[in-house]
């Protein structure tokens, strides 16, 4: 009985001191919040997950011990001095999209900062330079930018991807061969570091650390500001797809895919053209924009070149760069499941001008296409042409590493309930099929498509240029507060 009763007055000490470091947890978090109950919430609280954490890939569930929703850099700073006190890890959220949910923290017990609050804007007319809150989502930059003085960024088809995420990742796009990534586009920052000092970073201030903010910003601190160069937004643009249906003919799928794969690697391909190749069960998607005339964009002779779409073809000229924008995100198949939360699993590779997949490859890839068991609602696989102005920037110039690809493989998966090892294994061989046929192959996957079952994650996102984001982790963030699963560690 002695020891019975020993044990539960340990108990009982544990869940006292839990209950304690939860209280100071809670009033430390709404100190930083200036007592402000609407800008935080607390594991536990009411609709705490639907409300608060908002989840976006239900197959790894999340909980934060809280998700903050602070309003000035100020908040962020002490948000932040409160967690690594308490010895909390804390992750960053723009728009949510991660596909391992790494802004809720990738497992249980983050700080959440939610810079949903965070949307300021202003533009320099004499310096065409934009200062805008990284709280904002690409489609609101958009419209700011356009009524400043019809100017753009470089940046993806969903409206409601987030700056602060989309700029410290990569943020590929359509215009990205012509102009950059928007990480490119990034002149300067303001960021929050772990020890709750808010400093600003740019080529000449702090440049190491801007160096990892561009590419490997989760891992170094809270951005709370970008200063963006800007460009005029584009005048005239063709928006073409054509839509094969080739239900049960792998080989003409497979010399569909080579053509274009021919096509997208000459050397002299124009930047004005952004192309994807999008693989559906039974059909083949060509699609991208022309960034000029109608006149110009026929005069490439798509039609000729990829012949047999018949009346499944489209060719929309746009002269209104929000129009464009907005076709974009109609047309986007990554909001195949718009803001629902969903369960699905991606995977990626990078190829470069000198690694295309072999023919006998690409016969085998739709081969096994047709055959395998893929345990998925929706299925697909998309081909997205970058390179251009991207390939221009050096690779240790940024903390984005993957300069040298030319187009990008992602494959995706979306199932009813949790992904099962079915899904998992035809994800698997549709990237061993490709290796297999593919000499020369590299592990380079790009970082914002996060893969949490790779092998080596932080050599994979980041390549060469890891060793030095590791001393700059160990400058900045020696004790890791700035954390998730697959995130740079300090060297």
């Amino acid at each position: 009985m002695g020891s019975l009763s020993a044990l539960m007055v340990c108990l009982l000490c544990l869940l006292g001191l839990g209950a304690a470091a939860t209280t100071s947890l809670k009033s430390c978090i709404l100190s930083a919040v200036d007592n402000d109950s609407t800008l935080a919430a607390f594991q536990g609280d009411l609709l705490y997950q639907t409300l608060a954490v908002k989840v976006y890939n239900l197959n790894y569930p999340i909980t934060p011990a809280a998700v903050t929703f602070p309003t000035s850099s100020a908040q962020v700073s002490q948000v932040v001095q409160c967690a690594s006190q308490l010895g909390y890890k804390v992750q960053a959220k723009s728009g949510g999209h991660s596909y391992a949910n790494y802004g809720l923290g990738g497992t249980n017990g983050a700080i959440v900062v939610d810079l949903q609050n965070m949307k300021s804007f202003s533009y320099d007319a004499t310096t065409q330079r934009a200062t805008v809150g990284a709280g904002m989502l690409n489609g609101e930059l958009d419209t700011y930018l356009q009524a400043a003085s019809n100017r753009a960024v470089a940046h993806g088809t969903s409206p409601q991807i987030g700056i602060g995420g989309h700029a410290t990742i990569g943020g590929l796009g359509p215009t990205a061969r012509q102009w950059g990534m928007e990480l490119d586009h990034v002149l300067e920052a303001e960021v929050v570091l772990a020890n709750g000092s808010i400093v600003r970073t740019s080529d000449t201030l702090m440049p190491d650390l801007f160096f990892a903010i561009k590419g490997a910003g989760a891992s170094f601190g809270v951005v709370t500001e970008f200063v963006l160069r800007t460009e005029a937004a584009p005048t005239e643009a063709v928006q073409y797809t054509y839509t094969f249906n080739l239900l049960g003919s792998a080989a003409a799928r497979a010399e569909l895919f080579s053509e274009w794969q021919r096509f997208i690697t000459q050397e002299d391909l124009t930047r004005k053209l952004a192309s994807i190749i999008t693989v559906l069960s039974g059909s083949v998607v060509i699609s991208g924009t022309y960034f000029g005339s109608q006149a110009e964009y026929e005069a490439l002779g798509l039609a000729q070149r990829f012949p047999g779409a018949d009346g499944n073809s489209s060719a929309i000229v746009f002269t209104d760069w929000l129009g464009l924008a907005a076709h974009w995100a109609e047309q986007s198949i990554l909001d195949l499941t718009g803001e629902i939360p969903a369960h699905f699993y991606s995977r990626c590779l990078a190829f470069q001008q000198d690694t295309q997949i072999s023919e006998t490859g690409v016969q085998q890839l739709f081969e096994y296409l047709d055959s395998a068991d893929t345990g998925a609602v929706i299925w697909f696989v998309i081909f997205d042409l970058e390179g251009g102005a991207i390939n221009d920037v050096a690779q240790d110039a940024t903390g984005f590493a993957h300069r040298d690809t030319l187009f990008w493989m992602q494959s995706y998966a979306v199932t009813l309930g949790q992904v099962s090892q079915t899904t998992y294994d035809f994800l698997d061989g549709v990237n061993e099929v490709i290796r297999n046929n593919t000499p020369g192959l590299g592990d380079g996957v790009y970082p914002g498509y996060v893969d949490p079952r790779l092998e080596d994650p932080r050599r994979s996102y980041w390549g060469s240029n890891l060793e030095r984001l590791g001393r700059i982790k160990t400058a900045v963030d020696p004790g890791d507060v700035f954390h998730n699963p697959q995130g740079v560690l300090p060297a």
